[in-house]
């Protein structure tokens, strides 16, 4: 590398540098034409400063593959002179390894920001997509853009997307069109809008909603700058999903989402103990709910016989209500705004189903005991305690998500004791209230 007091001397050294400082985005357009290794040395003979307005101005793909050729101390010196979400991105692309040695050649207090920095918040787009990302400038020829293509030794890609002069996602092209255009053509020419793009801080909900509504393979990811931060792939983006399912079946009965099968039994009694607990005094609220009703169990022992029946049916009833209501939470098909419109839809559903359940149930508990009474009891109990559930099911995530709570994590036990209490209710208090027809005949 040449020494700074030399290319201070150097009238040429000092050409490339005026240009290089008052005309960056010209100049980053000039080294995505050259061959790397020598866009790299162009570079690393200039002050960090510098370097970093023009580094900061390449394209995507090739911006990394010159950064990669630099020494790692005038790379890192680049990262910090950079602006920091343009820095981020630029970092978040390289391997871990790499990463770590830029890190180290930086101060202490630095090199703990950028670590802060690329990491995004649990429920994030930032944690699923994918950082490898191929974008040119709009005004870039195809001949250009193709040459650069080979220089980036990319196997498969279906499209290119394109950025405006301050690097914000513009439009993007289609391989195919790419592969039919005249060489002299600007890739702006032949692209097309973007048509939906999420933001590398948004929920994942709304990633599924966009990917759900456009019906598109891959979405672009950008920044609050709206600068291309990476990309999210619809088939990479299921064994995401397959594992969210998984944590969220183990957070609705009350198992850690840290917890794995190989984990040890201590910590997993950490973690279970204190849902244990809450399920059983929610057990004790139900026990004394039919204990209210013990005259009337030893009278008929027949209704002991039938108790689970009417409780598991409620509660089966719940948890369909409670899983299409999560999907519509989760996938922000509904809001909180909508409860009205699901507590009456689940209340009707449940209620025809009510209806239909006591048809069929009322019809086996007669052939069983032969009591017209008891089979209108498990009838009419059907209908209340199916309709409740149906309620239940729909309203309880809604109240939890309104009161701050995670629904994953508590909907299924607060369901299962309104469930439980509604179904023991309703059969042992009507069966109370129609008493005189459960006398033996």
């Amino acid at each position: 590398m040449t020494n700074s007091m030399a290319i201070a001397e150097d009238p040429l050294s000092k050409l490339n540098r005026a240009f290089l400082l008052n005309h960056p985005r010209t100049a980053a357009r000039s080294l995505e034409k050259i061959a790397p290794d020598e866009a790299a040395e162009i570079l690393q003979q200039q002050e960090s400063f510098i370097a970093a307005r023009v580094l900061e101005k390449v394209s995507p793909g090739t911006s990394d593959i010159i950064f990669l050729l630099l020494p790692t101390k005038f790379a890192a010196s680049l990262l910090v002179a950079m602006d920091a979400s343009v820095s981020v991105t630029l970092l978040s692309r390289q391997t871990a390894e790499l990463r770590k040695r830029y890190l180290a050649q930086m101060n202490e207090v630095t090199a703990t920001e950028f670590e802060s920095l690329l990491g995004y918040p649990e429920n994030s787009v930032g944690r699923l997509m994918s950082t490898q990302i191929v974008a040119f400038n709009n005004n870039t020829s195809v001949a250009d853009a193709v040459a650069q293509l080979r220089q980036m030794n990319i196997e498969t890609i279906h499209h290119l997307y394109l950025l405006d002069d301050d690097m914000k996602l513009d439009s993007e092209v289609e391989i195919k069109k790419l592969a039919l255009a005249e060489r002299e053509q600007k890739l702006s020419s032949i692209a097309k809008p973007i048509i939906a793009y999420v933001n590398v801080m948004d929920p994942k909900e709304e990633l599924m909603e966009k990917l759900d509504r456009f019906h598109i393979d891959v979405l672009p990811v950008v920044d609050i700058d709206l600068r291309l931060v990476g990309v999210i792939k619809a088939q990479g983006l299921m064994k995401a999903l397959r594992e969210d399912i998984v944590t969220d079946m183990q957070t609705m009965v009350g198992v850690s989402k840290d917890e794995r099968a190989l984990s040890t039994s201590m910590f997993a009694v950490r973690k279970r103990l204190p849902w244990l607990q809450i399920n059983l005094l929610t057990a004790f609220l139900a026990a004394a709910v039919v204990g209210l009703f013990e005259e009337t169990i030893s009278r008929f022992t027949a209704l002991a016989i039938l108790l689970p029946i009417a409780a598991g049916q409620s509660g089966n009833a719940g948890a369909q209500a409670l899983a299409v209501t999560m999907r519509g939470l989760t996938l922000r098909e509904i809001t909180m705004g909508h409860w009205f419109r699901v507590m009456m839809k689940e209340f009707k559903t449940g209620f025809i189903n009510g209806v239909g359940i006591a048809i069929t149930c009322a019809g086996g508990v007669y052939l069983w005991s032969r009591s017209s009474g008891l089979a209108l009891v498990m009838a009419v109990a059907m209908i209340i305690s199916m309709t409740i559930a149906g309620i239940a099911g729909a309203l309880v995530p809604i109240l939890l998500k309104r009161f701050g709570l995670d629904p994953a994590q508590s909907s299924s036990i607060v369901l299962t004791t309104i469930t439980d209490i509604a179904g023991f209710m309703s059969f042992l208090g009507i069966a109370t209230l129609l008493s005189a027809m459960l006398e033996v005949t």
